[in-house]
């Protein structure tokens, strides 16, 4: 079938708009002056680029310590809360498959909530919780904020592997003397894993770069990345050293990535070859 030039024009203009900002992101960091945010010098001359924001980084700078403590802070926080979510939502999940009735048709309800509730309306509630309990905003709320909101997009995304999932190798398991443990650590959980690790990665995204949620319920003096460099934007003459620090970032998720990509394609392979043995 012949491609038409309008969807080929729309193709390239939807990769335009989402991939030249990530550009501009990396072009930036290697950006000379700070102040003026060119690669042009007052006379229009080409600058060239560097890499001293870069080395600001690696080396500590006191600079953009700061930053690069906001950054240890996210990325503790976004760990923490992708591992509790993993487990709280995949047990969420299992039970939405396994028992069906007019209690669990609740529950569903209140995974999914989360899902399409404004941020805004999700960061106001767990504030006035917060506050009603008298817990000083800081670290410890922050976390609990982000597993409340990242638990929901697990539990979905489990839900979707189990749809696909035979029940029936599990009964097989129990007719041939596994117990309820041995069943799901070698029959469910390693059909599950793709989507466990789909749905943790996406819950790391969407941990790492929370700003809204963050912005009401971190305390005085915890900041994190994306709350830090907003502030920042207006008037730091470090900004580079955002985009530099946001590369990396970058480079480091598309490394998570490649790995879940591998490792899911791996368990492919390795449940085709089965199948293949089986039927010999």
């Amino acid at each position: 079938m012949k491609r038409s030039f309008l969807s080929v024009a729309v193709l390239w203009a939807v990769l335009v708009f989402l991939y030249v900002p990530i550009l501009l992101v990396f072009a930036y960091g290697f950006i000379p002056n700070g102040i003026s945010m060119s690669f042009f010098d007052a006379r229009g001359q080409f600058s060239g680029f560097t890499t001293k924001w870069y080395a600001q980084i690696f080396s500590g700078n006191f600079a953009v310590r700061d930053l690069l403590s906001s950054f240890w802070l996210s990325l503790t926080i976004a760990g923490l809360a992708t591992v509790a979510s993993s487990v709280l939502g995949t047990t969420a999940a299992l039970a939405l498959h396994r028992w069906k009735d007019r209690i669990q048709s609740i529950h569903h309800a209140l995974v999914y909530v989360p899902l399409v509730m404004p941020d805004i309306l999700i960061g106001i509630s767990l504030l006035m919780l917060f506050v009603a309990v008298k817990i000083d905003c800081g670290f410890w709320t922050i976390l609990v904020a982000h597993i409340t909101f990242c638990v929901s997009y697990v539990a979905m995304t489990v839900l979707a592997r189990l749809a696909d999932f035979d029940d029936r190798i599990v009964e097989a398991a129990y007719d041939l003397g596994a117990g309820p443990w041995t069943a799901f650590l070698k029959v469910e959980l390693p059909v599950l894993m793709p989507g466990i690790v789909a749905g943790g990665l996406l819950a790391f995204t969407l941990s790492i770069d929370d700003v809204v949620i963050t912005s009401f319920v971190n305390g005085a003096g915890t900041n994190t990345f994306p709350t830090y460099v907003s502030s920042m934007t207006k008037h730091s003459r470090n900004l580079p050293s955002v985009f530099a620090l946001s590369t990396l970032m970058l480079i480091f998720t598309c490394v998570l990535a490649g790995i879940s990509r591998l490792l899911t394609g791996r368990n492919q392979v390795v449940r085709q070859k089965a199948a293949v043995t089986d039927k010999e």
